[in-house]
């Protein structure tokens, strides 16, 4: 009788189907879990601005809800004393930070203009408005 031999090698094939299966399933549902706010940007001939640092956007949806975003990062319908608050401690940790505007083009101008002033009482002195190129502009 022949004596066997005892196999030490650890079969990996299972875990690497089992890495493929998780990585497909990352790759389909990335891109369904970015969320954010669905606003219709004003279309003007302005130029666009790039910035190195952390975008902070405050959108105006066309209801007239107050969203910021800080970063990736989302968030629900705030009400004007959190912009405040939450704006305000962006700006004490850095006066420079801009702090750009999302205002739908349905909603009235006189709510973009209170969201500004809420950014102003917070003590932000960098603001700009985000807008769409046109589709005629050269």
């Amino acid at each position: 009788m022949a004596k066997r031999k005892l196999s030490s090698d650890i079969n990996v094939v299972p875990y690497i189907d089992v890495m493929l299966v998780l990585l497909i399933i990352f790759m389909v549902t990335a891109p369904l879990l970015v969320q954010g706010i669905q606003v219709d940007l004003p279309k003007t001939d302005a130029q666009s601005m790039t910035s190195d640092k952390e975008e902070i956007v405050l959108s105006v949806d066309e209801r007239g809800q107050l969203f910021l975003s800080v970063g990736d990062k989302q968030a629900e319908a705030l009400t004007d004393e959190d912009v405040v608050r939450n704006v305000g401690a962006i700006v004490r940790n850095n006066p420079e930070q801009m702090i750009l505007i999302h205002g739908d083009a349905r909603v009235p101008y006189e709510r973009v203009a209170h969201a500004m002033a809420l950014l102003q009482q917070a003590g932000a002195h960098k603001v700009g408005f985000v807008t769409q190129p046109r589709e005629d502009a050269p």
